[in-house]
Parts: structure tokens; C-alpha cells; sequence
């Protein structure tokens, strides 16, 4: 312990954020900005910009298994080498399955990014508005408690940190997925254009456009400020972005926090849980437990802003027990665990198109296609409530001859013929919160630190298996409609959790007895404990979920000094 946590006075801050993830790395800019003295905690080890990339600038041929993991490593990690992102170059910001176990009451694939910066670093930079569709829906479909928010009330906050992020994309026109502050878009390939001319033709309310990228397309003065750079098109994002191209909170809104001179950023801090004042009716600090040494330190704020991720989120609160909260801290009605959420990426559909043989695309894509959910937009017309987004991708593979020996094997790999446009889509659908789906802590097991293990007890529903079924059945008779041939189709069956799209546990409402956050993300019970990650989520709709939790994020923090400067928090 330094002397500098040694002294109780020395560790009080005007806010605590916990985590340091998009939506920690958010909380923190703008407390800071707004001249608060903040401390973010981060469980993991420090990862500078930069500095800790160590794959960044890696050939191929710098890996000593060729980006693939050993076999030892597939054994030891069952769950996190199930994941895309676990390879070679990014494995080191992946959590290992040994190094922080959990429990799996139905199976349930936890992917898990501990160090400065969290799963923004290997996050997809998808980032899609939300439309009023998508917050009405509840209250439309009675499938959970009302938003208490709706979406002209977050339409701003959208538009303020996509200004800041940098977000690529096109102005389309579609109700269902608002148009936002973008930088000029990536490009489509000439078929993933014939696609979209193709529904737009034949169907109502279908699109496959370009996606919307947080990558920075074309630079302005905000993100120089940032000591960020244009996007190279590498598509090694997974890796860290030398360059700052993709927006991530190491790139970003940490190192702007920090240049403030108003925070502070301590890493390896495993928060145990916040500590709630029964005289002062609030909570006043958190318990840390150095990851490292295993000595516990408390820190003290005014705020508290819990981003730890959505179910370290849920988990932290039902740990910080006391006399008022027995059953974690603001969970009266004890719904906090309850009515988690994700979204469904089991089905693929893949094909082959023969047209465009003339053309092909050059060089690494950062961007496919996206088509914005289309089913039961304005009324129900299938037997299942909600529905589902989905991605749509293009390419040409080369193929060349591998047979003979020396200058004949030669001009084989070198005579390098160009095969069939390869298509595919792969389903995002929007999962139904339920009480049944729930998050709870072991009575007895604890990590090295103490602290309980999570328990998972969710899985799909009818729902969703009805949604797949349309989804596969949909997209197969678009393709066929359009021309695509070899038309496969694919149901992975694989557990939630590799979606990596988990909220849920701690949602906003109305109501203090059917919701656990009010309409700013503030503990219904404790208002100046705020929660702004994707445990805050109501619903979950079908678009990637991150930049929601910005925009959240910035309103809420925005909200919060304003109530500290009035004397009310």
C-alpha cells in the first residue's frame, strides 16, 4: 500500500467511476472535464495506448503459431477459445477460464476483456442508434417495464458523443435506425450495392446498408485534439489501434480524462463492493482489493458511477450488502440479477453469386453491409414479438494450383485465378428479458479475492427459436429472389454469452417496484450511485448495444454534477 492510499484524505474523491470499459471511459471524461476529481478503478492491468500493444505491428510470420492457439491452450480455456477474438494476437486481453471462474447453472459462455480500456479494445465498432421504435417497444408489446426514457430525450446525447467518437456512415433515411453525426462512410462492394437496390425494389422496410463504424474515416479537429489518426483500413482492430483509427477508451476519452489534471487511474483495483452510510442515507466510497497483493483499501467519493460491465455490474451490487440493503445495495424490491438479456447470433445463412465477374474488391475491408430489423416494425405479423437485425458481407477468394515441383509448383501458385462472389448474413436477434433469467452469487464459493462466483441461470426461449426459424427462412428466399446460388444455411445452436451483447440485471423504470434505475441511471434507493453500462438496459433491441451506453453515459454524468452542485446528491 502507498502512502497515498494510506491517508483516508488523500484517497476522497468527487466521484468513483468502477471499470474503465466505453462506458467507464465515458463517465470518467466527462466528470473530469466538468471539473470533478475522479478515480477510476480498474480490476486489470494498465494498458497505455500505444505502449501496450504488443501485436500491433506483427507480421504473420512474427507468430509462432500462425495466429491458432495450441492445443494446450484450447483445453485450458474451453469458453474463451470458443470466441473469434481468442487468437494469437489479441489472446492477451481475453480472460483465460481459469483466472476468473464462474458458475454455469445452464451453459453460458462469458467472454471478458480485464485491463485498462475492457472490451473496447476488441469490440466489432458497430454502432447504431436506437429509433423510437425500439424504446416504445416495451410498452407497445408488453414484453417488459416501460423505458423511462425515450428516444428525441437521447436523440442529443447520440449526436454528442458521435461527434467525439467518430462515427463512419451514411445518412439512409430509415425510421427504424436513425441517421446520426457521421464521417464519410466506408465503401459497399458492388454487390453488396445490387443487394440493397434489390430490396428497395422488392420488399417494404428492407435495406442492406453500409455499416456504421466508430473509425474515423475522415479526421476533424476533435479527434486531432485526441492524437488520433485517420483509419488505415488494417482491420487488425483486435490488436489496438496504433493510430487511434478506431475508437476505443484507451485512444480516447481516458487519456482526455486524464490530461485534464482532475484524474486518476488506479489499476489492478478489484472492487469488492460500495459502502453504504446508514446515518448519512448514502453511499460513501468502495472497497478495493489490490488484485496484486491482496490488501483491501477503501476509497471514498460523492458519486458513484458502477461500469464494471454489465454482469460485474449486477454482481458488485448485490455483493455491497448492509443493514438498509441486505439484499445488495438499492435492491428492495429485489429484482437486481433478474431480467437479463442478450441477443441471438445462432443462425448464418452463406452463398454464391456468379454476376459482377468483372470486378472485385482491393485490399483489407473494415466495413461490410448491415440490414436494420424489418419484422414487426409497425404491427405484429409473426408469432413471435420483436425481431432481428442482421449483417451482410461480400467478398471474391482466389484459388491456384498447389502440384508440381520447382519452377512448375512455382507458376502455379503464381497463375492465381479469382472464384465466385462468396455471401453472407448472420442473424442479430433481440431476446426477451424474463425474471427466470437471472444472475445470482454462491453462498460459499469465492475467487482469489474473496469475492462470491457468479451464477448464470438463462438460456433461449421459444421466442427465439421462432425468430431463427424466420430469420433462415427470410434471408434464403431474399438470396434466392436475388440470384444467389449454393445457398447454405446454419444454426450453431451455441450458448448465449458469444454474442459478448449481455444486459440487463439492473434495468431502468417508472416504477421503483418493477425497476431498479430511474430515468438519469440512478439507484432508485441511492441517488448518488449511477449505473450506466449494459446492466441499466431495459430491453435490448437488435442494434450493437455500445453506443447507447455513451450516449447514456453522458447524460447521466451531465445530470449528476448538475444535482451535486444544487446540494442534492
Amino acid at each position: 500500500m502507498t502512502n497515498k492510499d494510506k491517508s483516508s484524505k488523500k484517497r476522497k474523491y468527487d466521484a468513483i467511476v468502477i471499470g474503465s470499459g466505453i462506458s467507464g471511459g465515458w463517465a470518467a471524461k466527462e466528470l473530469a472535464e466538468k471539473g470533478l476529481k475522479t478515480l477510476i478503478l480498474e480490476r486489470g492491468p494498465d494498458v497505455k495506448h500505444i505502449i501496450d500493444y504488443p501485436t500491433t505491428n506483427m507480421q504473420p510470420w512474427d507468430f509462432e503459431h500462425g495466429l491458432g492457439l495450441s492445443l494446450k491452450e484450447k483445453e485450458e480455456n474451453p469458453i474463451a477459445s470458443k470466441c473469434y477474438i481468442f487468437k494469437e494476437d489479441a489472446k492477451q486481453f481475453v480472460v483465460k477460464d481459469k483466472e476468473q471462474p464462474y458458475v454455469q447453472d445452464k451453459p453460458f459462455d462469458w467472454i471478458r476483456g480485464y485491463q485498462v480500456g475492457g472490451k473496447s479494445l476488441l469490440w466489432a465498432r458497430e454502432t447504431q442508434r436506437w429509433s423510437h421504435l425500439d424504446f416504445e417497444g416495451p410498452a407497445r408489446d408488453g414484453f417488459a417495464v416501460e423505458w423511462p426514457v425515450t428516444y428525441d430525450e437521447l436523440a442529443p446525447w447520440y449526436s454528442y458523443v458521435e461527434k467525439f467518437a467518430g462515427i463512419s456512415g451514411n445518412r439512409d433515411g430509415i425510421e427504424s435506425l436513425p441517421d446520426g453525426e457521421f464521417l464519410k462512410p466506408f465503401e459497399q462492394s458492388c454487390v453488396e450495392e445490387y443487394f440493397d437496390k434489390f430490396l428497395q425494389k422488392n420488399y417494404e422496410n428492407r435495406r442492406a446498408i453500409i455499416a456504421r463504424k466508430a473509425h474515423i474515416t475522415d479526421p476533424q479537429d476533435i479527434h486531432t485534439q485526441q492524437g488520433r489518426a485517420r483509419c488505415m483500413h488494417r482491420n487488425l482492430c483486435q490488436r489496438g489501434c496504433p493510430y487511434g483509427g478506431y475508437f476505443s477508451s484507451n485512444a480516447s476519452t481516458i487519456p482526455w480524462a486524464l490530461n485534464t489534471g482532475n484524474c486518476t487511474l488506479r489499476a489492478d483495483s478489484v472492487v469488492q463492493s460500495i459502502i453504504y452510510d446508514e446515518q448519512k442515507g448514502k453511499a460513501v466510497g468502495v472497497k478495493v482489493i489490490d488484485r496484486i497483493t491482496k490488501e483491501e483499501i477503501d476509497f471514498f467519493a460523492d458519486i458513484i458511477f458502477v461500469n464494471a460491465a454489465a454482469m460485474n455490474t449486477t454482481a458488485l451490487l448485490l455483493n455491497s450488502t448492509s443493514s438498509r440493503f441486505p439484499n445488495g445495495i438499492g435492491n428492495d424490491n429485489e429484482l437486481m440479477g433478474t431480467h437479463i438479456a442478450f441477443h441471438n447470433y445462432r443462425a448464418r445463412v452463406s452463398a454464391s453469386y456468379e454476376g459482377f465477374a468483372d470486378k472485385t474488391t482491393s485490399g483489407r475491408r473494415v466495413a461490410g453491409s448491415y440490414m436494420p430489423r424489418w419484422r414487426n416494425l409497425y404491427e405484429q405479423e409473426t408469432d413471435f414479438i420483436r425481431g432481428y437485425a442482421a449483417g451482410f458481407s461480400t467478398g471474391r477468394g482466389e484459388y491456384f494450383g498447389r502440384d508440381g515441383v520447382g519452377a512448375d509448383l512455382k507458376n502455379n501458385l503464381m497463375d492465381r485465378q479469382t472464384g465466385p462472389w462468396h455471401v453472407g448474413s448472420h442473424m442479430m436477434g433481440e431476446t426477451i428479458p424474463k425474471e427466470s433469467s437471472k444472475l445470482t452469487l454462491d453462498k460459499t464459493k469465492t475467487d482469489e479475492w474473496g469475492i462470491p462466483l457468479i451464477h448464470f441461470d438463462l438460456d433461449y426461449d421459444d421466442n427465439d427459436e421462432k425468430m431463427v426459424k424466420d430469420y433462415l427462412e427470410n434471408t434464403v428466399e431474399m438470396f434466392e429472389k436475388a440470384g444467389f446460388t449454393n445457398i447454405r444455411t446454419n444454426d450453431s445452436n451455441q450458448a448465449p454469452g458469444l454474442d459478448i451483447h449481455e444486459m440487463g440485471g439492473v434495468r431502468m423504470g417508472k416504477d421503483p417496484k418493477t425497476s431498479l434505475l430511474n430515468k438519469y441511471n440512478q439507484l432508485h434507493e441511492c441517488k448518488n450511485v449511477f449505473v450506466t453500462d449494459g446492466a441499466m438496459m431495459t430491453s435490448t433491441s437488435t442494434q450493437n448495444p455500445s453506443l447507447t451506453y455513451m450516449a447514456f453515459t453522458a447524460r447521466a454524468v451531465d445530470y449528476a454534477v448538475k444535482e451535486m452542485k444544487k446540494g442534492n446528491l
